[in-house]
């Protein structure tokens, strides 16, 4: 059975090196052609453009509905598999949230757990040969960074009023040390959205270009080819894993952010 399974794994992984394989003969890797946001119908990208990453971030949200919505759906109490998996997340995020931000942030959870269910459908549908990777894209978490931050701001001053700029006053520090710590403070709370954002993506980025580039030898190297193939499908393995650390990052880091809010005094 364990060689079964093996032989399965491996005919699995050298299509998916025939199917990243470049183009052109010998060496020339293009790592980077995966990430080309294209038009679904025509070669022009407007604003109003299907483009590959449109329907792939589709493809996220209906995922994150038939988990989220039909998948509890029938609520039975003996629960079927995708029942299991949506409580089993959803018991996962409350807590988390409940422990990173507090009793008070529970009522922020469904925002948080769609956002932890969204980025993680996107990680994974990416992993699928010759498919498209959304949260690769600035743009993308970009988006998400900034909902993350202006949702934050937002609540820190309609739950605190003025009291909210207390996170950026250090009263424990000696007095002639605050100014100085409060300007570090307000620039690094500036700079949360753009890390983190270029955390997710790069990441992502990183991980798929490396499997592009293990998978272009693959092609290349002919009867050798199996080297590069154990090395994809490491990688490969190391990147299903990424993907659900990554949203994980991101989503205990907006748990993070949301507790400065709630609770702003150092």
């Amino acid at each position: 059975m364990g060689k079964i399974f093996f032989y399965v794994v491996l005919a699995v992984v050298m299509v998916s090196g025939l199917l990243f394989a470049p183009e052109h003969a010998g060496l020339a890797i293009h790592p980077m052609d995966q990430f080309v946001v294209s038009s679904m119908f025509g070669d022009h990208v407007g604003m109003f453009s299907i483009t590959n990453a449109t329907v792939w971030l589709a493809l996220a949200v209906l995922s994150t509905f038939a988990l989220l919505v039909l998948g509890s759906s029938r609520r039975a109490i003996v629960p079927g598999r995708a029942q299991s998996v949506a409580e089993l997340t959803y018991g996962f995020i409350y807590k988390m949230v409940e422990d990173v931000a507090g009793k008070d942030a529970v009522k922020f959870f469904p925002y948080i757990m769609t956002l932890f269910i969204f980025i993680l459908m996107s990680n994974s549908l990416a992993l699928i040969p010759m498919s498209f990777s959304p949260t690769s894209h600035i743009a993308v978490t970009a988006i998400l960074a900034a909902l993350v931050f202006i949702t934050v701001t937002v609540v820190g001053f309609v739950k605190n009023g003025v009291g909210f700029l207390g996170l950026f006053w250090v009263s424990s520090a000696p007095l002639p040390l605050r100014p100085i710590l409060a300007i570090i403070e307000v620039i690094s709370y500036f700079v949360r959205p753009v890390s983190h954002s270029i955390r997710l993506a790069g990441n992502i980025m990183a991980g798929h270009a490396v499997l592009k580039v293990f998978a272009g030898f693959a092609g290349a190297l002919g009867l050798f080819s199996f080297f590069p193939i154990f090395a994809i499908t490491a990688v490969y393995a190391l990147e299903v894993l990424v993907a659900f650390i990554q949203a994980y990052v991101f989503t205990i880091l907006t748990c993070v952010y949301l507790k400065d809010a709630l609770h702003p005094s150092h």
